[in-house]
């Protein structure tokens, strides 16, 4: 395999908007991002990945793009952005950013010429349908945000397609000369100095032709087009061409976000041949706690299912292709609360879940707040939420006559706004985030997890992030090292090996509330990390509530 710089590299997602408040007016900044660099370079990251910080008029939190290259004023100004850069050079920090390229905002350029007529030469740059015969939609798929995917709009008498909020219109990627455009931009950002991008929902930007129905599975009002666009028919032809016009020419760090797609997809995907993508972002970890209707249809966490996804991954992708591995995102609740405990043992379990994702092979990334173990939100009133997936799921779940205790309970727990409450600095007032309003409440627990706590105990989350950091940087075999499943069948215990050039890890991950024992059947005096200040071992290794203990041992 060629080495490549973000092989041993650790990516940390800031979602600006919630990050720190350089000005008081309740925003996160690009300002405040640059406040907080020498924090980052403590803790020993490689890479930022900045979520949207584009011009904006945020019905989806940046994701719906008025200007490409233009900066969102709430979050500062290009010089402001520039400076960003410059300042995270200056550390040896490199910039990631969000690539929105499936959709763009309704208040785009593009989409106020394409409505304007049929024969606008921009027309065709977004998915318009005329009704169908008997006036109904022009298919029956459904919207990801809820309600139908099709908007309709009267200066022309048709519809456009819109897999998110009808404020997102979907590009239409069989244009050539939208796709060309977007090659163009992308090509400019990366001559400004940046480092790669995440690509949002990539793997949607095909369409089946002709947009037929979908199936309408039960108890749903609409169709799941999942079937038409998910890894769509000319997707590995776009990214090719994508790969080929623009980034491929750099040597930048490239990250797909791709529902739906499968390890033999992600082969596809990645394999360094094709010359698409570096890596991909796989969901099918984060759907291990959803039921057979969806994501609000929360049931309990399967450490076997984790285990077998992980390794499915793990091995698939040992020879060919690249893994990224996380936990968090601004789309998904945090893991601490997730498959941890975050009350009793908190901080055992945040520190052995980031002991388990770190070691495996792959490029970590981190969302911010994880580091000191930031917990998921209950907010009692429903419009204490400003997610637009939470909003419209609850106005049409009510309307179907759905509990509201039950509703807010799956939010509670599944909701995207637990990782975008503010960042938690310190114990004053808003958690040190803002000197004014946050735009999202901030967690109550703020006083007990903050940074400054954080970095005031010497046995914090943060400084075992620190240490995993360094040991990837450190050790080759955390970084290329092949990797074993271990103790397969036990419900408690995530245990697994990694192996290279004649050196083994062991890696032990207890997700017990209570003392486990297993089978000691190797050396484990040349213990390497655990989060626990001594292991227990006589004929048996203990593993005490959500321990995480890793060992060492050499051939010969």
């Amino acid at each position: 395999m060629e080495r490549k710089w973000w092989h041993d590299s650790v990516v940390y997602q800031i979602y600006p908007r919630s990050y720190n408040d350089s000005n008081g007016d309740g925003i996160g900044d690009l300002n405040g991002i640059i406040e907080k660099l020498d924090y980052l370079k403590t803790l020993g990251i490689d890479v930022i990945w900045l979520s949207p910080v584009y011009d904006s008029p945020n019905d989806d939190n940046g994701y719906d793009i008025r200007d490409y290259e233009a900066i969102m004023k709430e979050f500062g100004t290009m010089d402001d952005f520039d400076r960003l850069l410059d300042e995270a050079h200056a550390r040896d920090i490199k910039i990631v950013m969000d690539l929105v390229i499936n959709h763009s905002s309704d208040e785009h350029q593009w989409f106020a010429e394409s409505r304007q007529s049929k024969d606008n030469p921009y027309r065709d740059y977004y998915m318009w349908r005329p009704a169908n015969p008997d006036g109904s939609l022009p298919n029956n798929w459904g919207s990801i945000f809820s309600g139908p995917a099709w908007e309709y709009d009267e200066t022309t008498n048709e519809y456009y397609l819109h897999l998110f909020s009808k404020k997102q219109p979907d590009l239409n990627w069989e244009n050539e000369q939208m796709r060309h455009d977007v090659y163009g931009m992308i090509r400019r950002w990366l001559d400004r100095g940046i480092d790669g991008f995440r690509m949002d929902v990539i793997n949607l930007i095909s369409k089946t032709p002709g947009l037929p129905d979908a199936t309408v599975h039960p108890g749903a009002l609409y169709g799941d087009g999942g079937e038409h666009y998910i890894n769509g028919p000319r997707v590995h032809e776009f990214l090719h061409e994508m790969n080929e016009a623009s980034f491929g020419k750099y040597d930048v760090l490239t990250v797909g976000e791709m529902p739906g797609a499968t390890t033999d997809d992600a082969i596809l995907y990645t394999d360094p041949a094709r010359k698409e993508v570096n890596m991909v972002f796989t969901f099918e970890h984060m759907d291990l706690d959803s039921g057979p209707n969806g994501k609000w249809d929360v049931i309990p966490f399967d450490l076997l299912k984790l285990k077998q996804n992980f390794t499915k991954w793990q091995t698939a992708l040992h020879e060919t292709g690249w893994n990224s591995l996380y936990w968090n995102n601004h789309d998904q609740p945090r893991v601490v609360s997730r498959f941890g405990n975050d009350t009793t043992y908190r901080v055992e379990s945040a520190k052995m879940l980031a002991t388990l994702l770190h070691l495996l092979k792959g490029t970590p990334y981190i969302y911010q707040g994880e580091e000191i173990g930031m917990t998921n939100v209950a907010f009692e009133d429903i419009a204490d939420y400003e997610d637009i997936e939470i909003r419209n799921m609850w106005k049409e779940r009510t309307e179907q006559g759905a509990s509201p205790a039950e509703l807010l309970r799956s939010i509670h727990i599944k909701g995207r706004d637990n990782a975008r409450t503010p960042m938690q600095w310190d114990a004053s007032e808003n958690a040190g985030f803002s000197t004014g309003t946050p735009w999202l409440k901030v967690n109550p627990n703020y006083p007990e997890i903050n940074v400054e706590q954080a970095l005031a105990d010497e046995q914090s989350i943060f400084y075992y992030y620190q240490q995993l950091i360094r040991l990837r940087h450190d050790h080759e075999l955390v970084v290329y090292g092949r990797y074993q499943l271990l103790l397969e069948d036990h419900p408690e215990v995530y245990a697994y090996s990694r192996t290279l050039e004649g050196e083994t890890w062991y890696v032990y991950c207890s997700f017990a509330d209570h003392d486990v024992n297993i089978p000691s059947t190797h050396d484990t005096s040349d213990r390497v990390i655990g989060n626990y200040e001594e292991s227990v071992i006589t004929d048996e290794l203990t593993l005490r509530p959500y321990e995480a203990v890793v060992f060492r041992t050499f051939e010969g």
